[in-house]
């Protein structure tokens, strides 16, 4: 397989109250997609189901992120997550935190298939 990537997309997410790092996870990648508006699988002729898409996100406790919950937001596609440690965690001045997850989306086509 001739794996080409053909786009990169960043995003940040947070959980202002509910340290939820899961739910930072997915505004993260919400907020990565949001800023394509390209339309790549038309572009190289394939379907939008052979768009592999890899998320890379980084929390502060990846452990407390789930996975199967982030993979349902892409409507097509082969995607896969990745969480590992990154992020941020700001600490409240009377308890909690703020958690802050930033995402890569990364998106490539295996070429040879086109061919």
């Amino acid at each position: 397989m001739a794996k080409t990537r053909v786009l990169v997309e960043f995003g940040m997410g947070t959980s202002l109250r509910r340290e939820d790092y899961t739910e930072a996870a997915r505004r993260a990648i919400t907020d990565a997609l949001w800023h394509n508006s390209v339309n790549m699988a038309e572009l190289f002729d394939f379907s939008k189901e052979d768009m592999i898409i890899e998320a890379e996100i980084g929390v502060q406790q990846p452990d407390a992120v789930d996975k199967d919950l982030l993979l349902e937001i892409f409507p097509y596609g082969q995607p896969s997550i990745r969480v590992v440690k990154g992020g941020l965690d700001i600490e409240k001045p009377h308890g909690g935190r703020t958690v802050i997850a930033n995402a890569a989306v990364v998106v490539s086509f295996d070429m040879e298939a086109a061919e």
